[in-house]
């Protein structure tokens, strides 16, 4: 896909529904009436349709090369026999319902052309380990590949070690045309989802990677995380209850050095309940939209910027964070804070009681520091209400 394309994608008429009910009520649910976001009337009908990917028509299945589905079986060999076996112009490798055992630090590697398609009742379960890097499904330099349906389930409550931070459900490296969908992913050492370059130098940063209807919770780390990559999009997604070790947000946009991040968009998303914060947006990353998304109840700032350029934040309801609503640091420059709705945000600060943000509500919605330039804050809206 080129960037004519990508670009034209995020455009793309809508044709098939894919936000969840579970997410539409729960976004409903946490507005008072009368206080419903004209940005939230667009979840009943976004239909944003994943991208396909490019591959061959052999169709295969995990049970005839051996996989068992009992969850006390490993079945991580067959699964990688299954996947192996695809021809060069790859295929589907379906997965049926069932529990099914992964060893991550061996994990489940992925090729170029091929669609892992789970049955909704199928779960992936993390094996036990106490290794510094493990992944379910790993994704390594490879294209033309999706993810779709079913569970991850992490090993954070029986993880063999405390240390360690890299125990992911799914780790795209270096990958490009990629789609994840119709996922849950939830209870990992690390991550519930990571999207980086290839190696520690980052000298092959994700293509052209979405993230479709995803739910992300109860992750250690990161609900997902964005490293050195070009092209994201996720949408009609949630990412909820990160807590663990830090940064702990839902969303955390972070490249490693020396790689950067360009052409992010977060849109129609639930982010909820992480202990660190929402989103956060950190160096060397550039182009970023949060669009038509509810941020609520983290126990951090709703969105935090720094040393980001040029980004758009619209249309979002950020509220009951524990921290500022949106906070731009550290040279952050370029970005747009338009049409957004804030309440009760600042929450857990000391000496910020309820009379205060009822009396002046948007000083605790936005702030920026003076070293950020290029900021611009209109039509956004500061409800005056009690906690």
């Amino acid at each position: 896909m080129t960037q004519h394309e990508w670009n034209e994608s995020v455009r793309m008429p809508e044709r098939r529904r894919f936000v969840r009910f579970g997410i539409m009520a729960a976004m409903a649910a946490a507005l008072p009436l009368g206080l419903l976001h004209p940005a939230l009337a667009v979840l009943t009908k976004r239909t944003i349709v994943p991208p396909a990917r490019t591959r061959g028509k052999t169709v295969l299945n995990v049970r005839n090369s051996g996989a068992r589905g009992d969850g006390v079986h490993d079945d991580t060999d067959a699964f990688q026999s299954a996947i192996d076996a695809l021809p060069s112009d790859g295929g589907t490798v379906q997965v049926p319902a069932g529990t099914y055992l992964i060893d991550p630090v061996r994990s489940v590697r992925l090729r170029d052309r091929m669609h892992l398609d789970l049955a909704p009742q199928a779960r992936l379960v993390a094996k036990p380990n106490g290794e510094r890097r493990a992944y379910v499904l790993y994704a390594f330099k490879v294209a033309d590949v999706e993810i779709s349906g079913g569970s991850i389930q992490g090993d954070r409550a029986a993880h063999l070690v405390t240390t360690g931070e890299w125990g992911h459900g799914i780790r795209l490296g270096g990958a490009s045309r990629v789609t994840v969908r119709d996922v849950n992913v939830a209870d990992c050492w690390g991550d519930g989802i990571c999207i980086g370059g290839a190696d520690k130098q980052q000298e092959l940063p994700c293509d052209d990677i979405v993230i479709a209807n995803v739910t992300c919770r109860r992750n250690r780390r990161q609900g997902l995380s964005i490293g050195r990559s070009r092209n994201v999009r996720v949408h009609d997604s949630e990412f909820s209850d990160t807590a663990g070790t830090n940064p702990q947000y839902g969303i955390d946009i972070e490249p490693d050095r020396p790689g950067g991040a360009d052409n992010v968009v977060i849109e129609n998303c639930v982010i909820r309940g992480n202990q660190g914060g929402g989103i956060q947006i950190f160096h060397r990353v550039t182009n970023v939209t949060i669009k038509d998304c509810l941020i609520e109840k983290n126990r951090g700032r709703g969105i935090l910027a720094v040393g980001a350029q040029d980004g758009l934040i619209v249309g979002n309801v950020i509220r009951d964070n524990g921290l500022v609503g949106v906070a731009l640091r550290d040279k952050t420059q370029g970005y747009q804070v338009n049409a957004n709705r804030f309440a009760n945000n600042e929450a857990r600060t000391p000496g910020k009681s309820a009379m205060h943000k009822v009396a002046n509500p948007s000083a605790s919605a936005i702030r920026t520091a003076p070293d950020t330039r290029a900021i611009s804050m209109t039509g956004n809206s500061y409800d005056r209400r009690p906690e």
